[in-house]
């Protein structure tokens, strides 16, 4: 199996985003639309319709200035409902509310002129459209304070780009050897983490967190990046062992699957869509879902070869005995190209019309993974398009990613774009555009190298200097640095800056809280998302991030004898590898030395087999090419397993 990503983007030059077609259309359409909405709202007033119409008319210009034709006391209303419009704007944000701020501008304007008297407030007639003017001058000089700051930025960052790329380019041009590592026992601990909770009751959660299911906290993000953890694992450590490892991660796949974690759709679609009969979570927009699982579903079949989850109907959302949604890897990863070919930016939404660029890079990972396991060609086809767009339509004046813009106003809302954030996820689908942005990231962290008080290197945040959302975790909405960490040790990792994360990993240790309780790493001062994205960190190296989704394992690891059965957690597998007719296996304990059986597959039926580093130096094969074997465990144990007749 091999990757089919393209090289798009290959110039790697840092580019000035301005406003794009697209984004410029929908300003015009705002535009015009506004304007009749205002022509419509002083109707009643040349009209000289009733005193209610009048101020339910003026309540039109912007959400509570109906309240300014009343006079009086009343007139406070008109800010007090700006701050409540803010807030509903946020709530359309936050769960694809739609409703919300339609609800509070036309609601009030409708109040306002329910509580109409014999006659308005004439003055109205002119410090309404004059407040609406203000508020409009107020938002474009911010914008153009915004628009300068980048200018700016974009010429600092053109001093230091090309050497910075320079170096990006060497530090991640040498990538491990398949076969020849091993999981260290902290790997494992920090695995653990993840199993502990993947292999629990489906229904179950123990573990995660639970607060929305709308924004990041959600659990289907901790189980996505649980399934690209164990992915990690599964690609470039222990490619030939199946057992408790593919059962967790077809836990977590099924998991997906319990109403909980996806019926947050059911109420987007009715407030955000108003769609109250239709609630299929993968076909229409939801790339927060569409893309993000089927690039975790793809992570698996690619790295274990298994193909279960491409059957018809193998995923399955089942929300009641009448509302039944058949789905599968097939029908996902075609619900997402569909909504690139038919989305006016190509780019298309998480919530009713919220276009998060980042989402969009999990979507485009789906495609790649699918490409790599299935050797399909969505990417070569969608990927030209799609990189046009993230240049023209969601690129600013500096250069950097826009975080988030509405489909149907073309707007952009503030939202954390850091390209140290984006800069691993592009890797998957178009390494030369992942460092562009690694080029760009690593040199405005925010951070810098410091010692500690044993003289080694580590971060340090200048925290006064942080916006808000830098210092907060994204997985339970709470102050804590573990997810700026982990976020920067990925990154590293992956463009092969390993003194980086080696400094971010010893403040994660330093400045985190880490626990070991029974074989099993946790940082109690990070949230179950910052946790589990620690542990990739913890597992990656030098391109692993990619290649477990555009690349897998090698064929001869595909078609080599398997461990296919072994206790968790008495077994704790960190290495199991073959060449295409052996098997090396490095063990451990997890609950004391001792003897352990272990069961394994896709031997040559009745083959005899040496072995070494076990309880016996020869096996044999059944007719189906199965055989079990004992281990003494005691501490870090190898054991090989190759045909008696090589040598």
């Amino acid at each position: 199996m091999s990757t089919t990503t393209i090289e798009s983007g290959r110039d790697e030059i840092l580019q000035s985003g301005a406003k794009g077609p697209v984004t410029a259309g929908r300003h015009r359409r705002n535009a015009v639309l506004y304007a009749l909405v205002c022509i419509l709202g002083l109707l009643p007033t040349w009209l000289q319709m009733s005193p209610s119409w009048q101020t339910a008319g003026l309540g039109l210009f912007a959400p509570g200035a109906g309240f300014v034709a009343l006079g009086g006391w009343w007139m406070l209303l008109f800010p007090l409902t700006l701050a409540v419009f803010w807030v509903s704007v946020v709530a359309w944000f936050w769960a694809g509310m739609v409703i919300a701020p339609l609800t509070v501008w036309l609601g009030t304007a409708a109040i306002a002129g329910a509580l109409a008297g014999e006659a308005i407030w004439a003055p109205a007639l002119y410090v309404v459209p004059a407040s609406a003017f203000a508020i409009f001058l107020v938002f474009q000089y911010r914008g153009a304070k915004r628009r300068a700051k980048d200018r700016e930025m974009f010429k600092l960052r053109q001093t230091y780009f090309d050497s910075s790329l320079t170096e990006v380019r060497q530090l991640a041009s040498a990538e491990p050897v398949a076969g020849e590592r091993e999981l260290t026992p902290d790997q494992i601990a920090a695995v653990r983490y993840v199993l502990e909770r993947a292999l629990q009751p489906i229904d179950q959660f123990k573990g995660f967190t639970i607060i929305d299911q709308f924004q990041p906290a959600a659990i289907r993000y901790q189980i996505n990046h649980m399934g690209f953890a164990l992915g990690l694992m599964q690609a470039h450590y222990t490619p030939n062992f199946h057992g408790y490892l593919a059962q967790a991660q077809r836990n977590l796949i099924e998991k997906y699957l319990v109403p909980r974690v996806w019926d947050y759709w059911v109420y987007e679609s009715m407030w955000g869509h108003f769609n109250f009969t239709q609630h299929d979570p993968v076909v229409r927009d939801n790339i927060m879902l569409s893309g993000w699982f089927a690039m975790h579903v793809g992570s698996y079949t690619l790295n274990t070869g298994d193909q279960r989850y491409a059957q018809p109907g193998s995923l399955t959302f089942r929300l009641n005995d009448r509302k039944v949604y058949p789905h599968d890897l097939h029908s996902m990863v075609k619900a997402v190209s569909d909504n690139f070919d038919r989305n006016p930016f190509t780019l298309f939404p998480c919530e009713p019309n919220w276009v998060y660029p980042i989402c969009n890079m999990y979507g485009m990972s789906a495609l790649a993974v699918h490409d790599a396991a299935f050797g399909s060609s969505y990417v070569r086809k969608v990927l030209p398009g799609w990189m046009g767009m993230l240049k023209t339509e969601f690129t600013d004046l500096k250069g950097s990613i826009v975080g988030l813009r509405s489909k149907w106003t073309g707007l952009e809302m503030p939202f954390y774009s850091g390209e140290a954030g984006f800069a691993f996820f592009a890797n998957v689908f178009s390494p030369p555009l992942a460092r562009r942005l690694w080029a760009i990231g690593r040199k405005e962290l925010g951070f810098c190298l410091a010692k500690d008080a044993e003289g080694q290197s580590r971060l340090s945040f200048p925290m006064d200097q942080m916006p808000f959302l830098d210092k907060m975790d994204p997985g339970h909405y709470k102050p804590g640095v573990l997810f700026a960490y982990v976020a920067v040790m990925m990154s590293a990792r992956e463009f092969g800056d390993d003194e980086l994360a080696e400094a971010a990993l010893r403040s994660m240790e330093q400045d985190c809280g880490p626990v070991m309780e029974d074989g099993v790493l946790t940082y109690r001062r990070g949230s179950c998302l910052a946790n589990v994205w620690g542990v990739e960190g913890r597992l990656m190296r030098t391109g692993d991030f990619r290649n477990s989704f555009a690349k897998g394992p090698p064929a001869s690891a595909l078609k080599g004898p398997l461990l296919a059965t072994a206790s968790y957690p008495e077994v704790l597998v960190s290495k199991a590898f073959s060449h295409g007719e052996d098997l090396e296996l490095v063990l451990y304990p997890g609950r004391g030395a001792g003897a352990q059986r272990l069961g394994l597959e896709r031997l040559r039926p009745n083959a005899t087999y040496t072995v070494s580093g076990a309880t016996v130096s020869s096996l044999t094969a059944d007719a189906q090419g199965k055989a079990t074997l004992s281990v003494e465990l005691n501490g870090r144990t190898p054991v090989h397993i190759k045909p008696a007749s090589v040598h």
